[in-house]
């Protein structure tokens, strides 16, 4: 039974990667320190891979973040499961709290044609 194309793109945009890339300024570095090893695991629950992560990024223009991640999600449902689920929640202020200039934002992958 052939599916319908409306229902294509739908399964499309709910399995396909993301990309989320984080840059902020850690600005508590003794709060922040707790945030890693917490956020480690939730991430391996919703099948996110951390690509790359650098403190001292290579500045090709700008000012460059503190902390600065691109994390592969399977799907943007995932990312939004993770950032909504309530283990996450109930640490999120160690990053909030200890951080500024926080810039969070979902990437698609490009689809191949």
């Amino acid at each position: 039974m052939p599916v319908s194309p409306d229902l294509n793109d739908f399964i499309k945009n709910i399995t396909m990667a993301v990309y989320v890339v984080n840059a902020y300024d850690i600005h508590d570095f003794e709060t922040f320190k707790g945030y890693p090893p917490r956020v480690a695991p939730l991430l391996l629950k919703y099948g996110a891979k951390v690509l790359a992560m650098d403190t001292t990024p290579t500045v090709l223009e700008g000012i460059p973040k503190t902390m600065n991640a691109i994390i592969e999600f399977p799907s943007e449902a995932a990312v939004h499961n993770f950032y909504n689920d309530p283990e996450y929640q109930s640490f999120i202020h160690l990053r909030l709290n200890s951080t500024s200039n926080c810039t969070m934002i979902i990437l698609k992958q490009f689809e191949k044609k």
